[in-house]
């Protein structure tokens, strides 16, 4: 990771942003291979993604000028916030944890 902030170097604030959101999503998403349930995998790896998803909308709403644009990131935060609620507490339920 350390050599893609050092790529960061000619960026601009809205760019650093978006490649932060990703960054921050790949790890989570990356860690959820090494799950051998796969329907425990699909859901935590989901969860990773639909808030890298939110994370880069939440850069758009931001840095972003066109309101179709911002309309579809609002649109991704406000379904895929209940979409991760919902395998959220899917997760809980099939691993006992709350």
């Amino acid at each position: 990771m350390s050599g893609m902030m050092s790529g960061m170097e000619g960026m601009d604030e809205a760019q650093r942003a978006s490649m932060e959101a990703m960054m921050e999503m790949n790890a989570p998403m990356m860690a959820t291979h090494t799950i051998k349930d796969p329907d425990l995998a699909f859901h935590c790896g989901m969860i990773a993604h639909h808030a890298g998803a939110i994370a880069m909308a939440e850069v758009e709403l931001k840095y972003g000028d066109d309101e179709t644009s911002k309309e579809m990131a609002q649109k991704i935060i406000d379904t895929q916030g209940r979409e991760i609620d919902e395998m959220t507490a899917w997760v809980e339920e099939h691993t006992g944890q709350q």
